[in-house]
Parts: structure tokens; sequence; C-alpha cells
């Protein structure tokens, strides 16, 4: 044995998104720089960098109902002060600020020496894993994301067509299974309001037959989603079959190339538990079927981790073949409420004119923080996946829960702590309940949770 990496050893530390508006440096409280020590300690380091890095001359807002953000590149020396080794770009904020936007965050990436995965100046460099080599051995990132503008899909460049710069892209499709007398009423709508013949007349223009379906005796089309006869009601997801195939493709690349592979996956997209009953987003709390399905086609294909991260919340932890899913690991660094320059969309959104600064837009949305994301503590919370392995083998899961400062001012919070006391155990409860649903057990040990392993 002439490598350490031959020894099949490595420890890896997983976080989820990060909207990064300030500087982390300066910050000396003990859990933060205990959290930074893990995040140094480890062979590499990974976190979704939900953002347009960008200069205030670089590229132009798009409308958006989200948060228009925008970080700036000299904040890449801080996630890599920090331990940040890679980061994922396949989000829906990385096109805030147009292509062109996209295109200035891959030169600054580049500029500060940060490997990332996830968008390209193609659709081939969307795909294409980042490689980090480590003292542990060689790491590939790939990174996809099922939540989108249709535009901001990365495409294929040709012999003689040039490609277009966006993110990877994971589309997936519904199909809404209903009972007799729901789907008669849906057929009926669509043939009175002409929905019906609308498509027929777009297939003998220019419109395929997958851009205008046509219906047969089982299903029909209606408002752009499938539904289909039955004897109840039900919903079933599937990821798109290209868009599947090609990250496959190069997860199985990957595997060939490097010693370790991570997959990263940003989804919003929501399982059909709590659909019904759920108040807030809160109360959502699996995975869309398709996603959990992709997991873990992911780790057949060759994937170590898959790291998943998206709706702002923690879900459930899964093994699978014995390599672990983390199905969201919550928010990481959020400080989206710290932009300092909104597009004049967004003012209008709510009624608000030129007069108007960052903070009224954020006063508006939120109803002076009475809703969305400072309303409820649980978008506050996180956890930090420290993933060790021994001789090739998954050794230890250990979880660590993150605290960013529920209920504190837009000056204060958004920049992780390791949790203490009834947030670490509010954290990591949530974890365990939402984990058991995947056949994963949770084990709590003070203030950190360890994953029992032997499942999957």
């Amino acid at each position: 044995m002439i490598y350490r990496s031959e020894r099949g050893k490595i420890r890896m530390m997983l976080a989820g998104d990060a909207m990064p508006a300030r500087r982390l440096s300066p910050f000396d409280e003990p859990d933060y720089l205990a959290l930074m020590e893990l995040f140094r300690g480890a062979d590499i380091g990974f976190a979704n960098l939900e953002t347009t890095v960008r200069e205030p001359h670089e590229g132009a807002p798009i409308a958006t109902q989200g948060t228009p953000m925008s970080t700036p590149p000299a904040l890449l020396d801080e996630l890599k002060w920090f331990g940040i080794g890679m980061m994922s770009c396949a989000n829906n904020h990385a096109t805030d600020w147009g292509l062109d936007g996209l295109a200035a965050m891959l030169r600054h990436l580049r500029a500060h020496a940060m490997p990332a995965a996830g968008a390209g100046l193609t659709l081939a460099e969307a795909l294409r894993p980042a490689y980090v080599d480590t003292a542990a051995g060689r790491v590939a990132l790939l990174a996809a994301t099922t939540f989108f503008p249709a535009w901001a899909r990365a495409a294929e460049q040709r012999r003689d067509a040039p490609g277009r710069p966006g993110v990877n892209a994971l589309a997936f499709s519904n199909s809404y299974t209903v009972d007799e007398a729901a789907y008669a009423a849906l057929d009926g709508i669509a043939r009175r309001l002409g929905f019906t013949q609308h498509r027929k007349r777009l297939r003998k223009m220019f419109f395929s037959a997958l851009e205008a379906p046509e219906d047969n005796s089982g299903e029909i089309h209606f408002l752009g989603e499938r539904f289909v006869r039955g004897d109840a009601f039900a919903i079933a997801t599937r990821a798109n079959p290209r868009d599947a195939e090609a990250n496959l493709r190069w997860i199985a690349e990957a595997r060939r190339q490097a010693d370790w592979i991570v997959f990263s996956l940003h989804s919003h997209e929501f399982g059909t538990a709590g659909r019904l009953e759920a108040e807030t987003y809160v109360g959502m709390e699996e995975p869309a079927q398709f996603a959990a399905d992709f997991a873990r086609a992911a780790i057949d294909a060759g994937a170590d981790v898959v790291v998943g991260h998206g709706p702002h919340l923690t879900m459930g932890v899964e093994l699978h073949k014995g390599r672990p899913i983390f199905h969201s690991l919550g928010n990481f660094i959020f400080q989206n409420d710290n932009m300092q320059v909104v597009p004049a969309e967004s003012y209008a959104r709510f009624g608000l004119d030129e007069r108007a600064t960052p903070s009224d837009f954020l006063d508006a949305r939120t109803g002076n923080e009475t809703r969305g994301f400072p309303a409820e503590a649980e978008y506050w919370h996180g956890i930090a996946a420290s993933c060790e392995f021994s001789g090739g083998r998954l050794a230890q899961v250990r979880l660590h829960p993150l605290d960013l400062g529920a209920g504190l001012s837009r000056a204060q919070r958004g920049r992780p702590v390791l949790a203490r006391g009834a947030v670490a155990d509010a954290i990591l409860s949530r974890v365990r309940r939402l984990s058991a649903r995947h056949g994963t057990e949770i084990v709590i040990e003070g203030e950190t949770a360890v994953v029992r392993l032997g499942g999957g």
C-alpha cells in the first residue's frame, strides 16, 4: 500500500443550502468555531451554493416570486476559510440574475479555485463532475436540480449550433389518478372550454406529441397535467427518463475516475404525506417519490452519498445498499434577507414604489415576519452530517444539529452554530421521526445523533 487513498478511508462534512450575503470570519462564538473545526478537520466539506455569485454590474434580474439572491465573489474565500471545499450550483437561484449572471458566477468560482458542479456554459459542462483531490483520495461531485425556470436548463451543443448556459436539470412529470366521476368532469371541462381542440390545432402546427399530447380512453391532459381514470385518487411522479439517464451515465463515469462520489440533488417537491392537511410546508415531511427513486438509482449507479437540499427544511435519512441518502439537510447559511438590491418587479408584487427599500420588501412579503421563513423556527434549523468510510464501507454517520437563530433580528440570524439544549433536541427528534419512514433508526446521543448502520 503506497497511497493513503488505498485504505478506503475518508471523512466528509456535508451541509445543505448556503445563501451567503455576509462575511463568516469575524465571529468567535465557541459553538460557531467548533462547527468550523468540524469542516476544517474533514477530508472534504460540501454545501449547496444557492445564490448567484456576481459583481453589481454582472447579469440582469429575472422576474421571480422567490428571493433574488446575490453573493459578492469575495465571500467564496470566506466559505473556503470555513472549510467548504466543493459546492453545488444546480439550483433555482443560480440564474436569479439571468444567464449572464450564471456565466459570471462560473468565472468567479474558477478565479477563487472553488470546485463546483451542476451548472455550465453547455449541458455537457453542467453534467460533468467536479473532481477534488484530497489526502483521502479523489472526490467527484455531481449535482442536479429538479426545480428551475424552463429557460434555465442548460442545452446541448451541436456541430452546427452552440449550447446554452444553465443548470443540470432533472425534470419530472406528475400523473394524477382520479375516480370515474372526476375523470368524466375533467374530460367534459376540457372539451367544453376548447382545451382538447386547442391541442389538436397545436399538433397540426409544429408542436410535437410530447408538447401537445393526445388523449386516449384511459387518460386525458388538462391544464398541462396528466389525469388517469381509476378507482381512487392518487398521485405518481416520475423523473424525466432522458435527464435521469444522462445523470446516471455521468455517475458511472465518475465511478471510473474517482475514489469517492457525492451526488447533490436540489429539490423543492414533496411527497403526498401532508398534502391535504399541512397548513404550511413545515408539515410536508417526505420527499417526492421521483426524487427518492432517483436518489436510490444514483447509489445503484455508483454514488457513495446522495445529499439533498432545497425545501429549506430538514428531512429524513435513508440507507440504500450501505450508502446514505440525506433527503434534505435543511439550511446551512440563510442570509437571504440581507440582500442589498431588490429588482423592481419584486417591489411591484407588493405594491411598493421606487422609494421602497429592501427591508420594506422583506416586511411586505412576510407580513412583518408573521408568515414565511421568519415565522417558523424549522426554517432556521439544519444538519451538518459527518460521513466516515473505512475500508470502502460506511463506518459512521453523525448528525450535528445547526441553530441559525430563529426569532433573532435580520442583523443576527442566518449564520450556523452547533445547536444546544432544546433546539438540538427538536432538530434531532424531527430527523429521527422522518428517518423512520425510510426504515432508518437515528440514535440521539446528547446533542448529536448517529445513524444506526446495517439497514438498507
